[in-house]
């Protein structure tokens, strides 16, 4: 199914339903007392989590959605019917936006959490309601109110403890097929991944973190080059940052400057990401003799300023992926 991360739908919480003017008319009774009873409430619309879905492709053919309208009062008191309120199911991580207001309205993280997002419209009242003991015939009512109308901006950000960033061709796709069961396509192009991938990593029986793997970043990705920074929102709610460095980069250029690169982009991008915990993992090992590696890695490591210890690995060839995983399990556990 094509992965979709954002779209725009409108809801329409129901009506309320009106109140009703009525009296009592029996035999022997001609003018009795009101009786008209009150409208029922409108539907509220909700947005709920279900963590069956992975994409929002459903709301790019369905834009609108309305709750049911509350029924009017009649006559002998009757209350009117509330409308039903209607449940709209969206992916977990899904986050909820008012387009006229830019108010972040909530975000769906947990399997069946609700969130209200129209009200319904409340119920208009009957004359009975207005009955008194000095007036037992008012022809008076009240209609219900209107329910809330909402353009909402659904976005899709992936909940994952760890996120992969990158140049396009530095092993990430390699690297969540190494260390989980997810199996993205891997090829010698860059721009192999297109859309975001999810593994789940299980470093013990009852330990497992997940991963997401994000399309590779060029320089003046921030202007839109490449593939652009649209899917960086996805590292968002990460608790870490692994940055991928090849050791051996096939078109020859500096790794030094490389890693400048996807830093750069990921400051223009956001502050917070930026200072999220970053580790720099320095890939095909294979290719390369260790020393050398050793001598790289600690370069770029002094020129970024890496307080943390960075990680020599070969994705290809699993080798050094055991201690990595072992590390960021430790890291996730210390910092729950």
């Amino acid at each position: 199914m094509k992965f979709i991360d954002e779209a725009t739908i409108i809801v329409a919480a129901g009506d309320g339903g009106n109140g009703c003017i009525s009296f009592r008319r029996e035999k022997y009774i001609p003018f009795g007392p009101a009786e008209g009873g009150d409208g029922g409430n409108g539907g509220n619309v909700w947005l709920q989590a279900d963590e069956n879905l992975n994409t929002l492709i459903d709301y790019h053919f369905q834009h609108n959605f309305h709750a049911e309208n509350g029924k009017h009062g009649q006559g002998k008191n009757f209350t009117g019917k509330c409308g039903k309120d209607l449940t709209i199911k969206v992916p977990i991580g899904t986050r909820v936006v008012d387009q006229n207001t830019n108010e972040i309205l909530g975000d769906l993280i947990v399997h069946q959490q609700y969130l209200l997002v129209a009200k319904g419209g409340l119920r208009g009242l009957g004359n009975n309601h207005f009955k008194s003991s000095a007036n037992c015939t008012p022809r008076k009512k009240t209609n219900g109110t209107k329910g809330e109308i909402r353009r909402l901006q659904l976005e899709l950000i992936l909940l994952a403890d760890v996120g992969l960033l990158g140049l396009p061709n530095v092993g990430k796709s390699t690297l969540i097929r190494a260390v989980s069961a997810a199996k993205p396509k891997v090829a010698n192009y860059p721009f192999t991944t297109l859309v975001p991938n999810l593994g789940v990593v299980q470093v013990h029986k009852k330990q497992s973190f997940i991963i997401a793997d994000i399309p590779g970043l060029i320089k003046g990705a921030a202007d839109g080059a490449g593939l652009g920074i649209r899917f960086l929102k996805h590292l968002e709610r990460c608790r870490i940052l692994l940055h991928l460095i090849d050791l051996a980069p096939a078109d020859q250029s500096s790794p030094v400057e490389n890693a400048s690169i996807i830093i750069n982009e990921l400051k223009r991008y956001s502050e917070k990401l930026a200072t999220k915990p970053s580790w720099l993992v320095f890939n095909k090992l294979d290719l390369i003799d260790k020393r050398e590696a050793l001598n790289i890695a600690q370069t770029i490591s002094d020129a970024l300023n890496q307080k943390h210890n960075y990680y020599l690995i070969s994705a290809m060839n699993h080798q050094g992926i055991k201690t990595l995983c072992r590390d960021i399990m430790l890291f996730i556990n210390k910092n729950k």
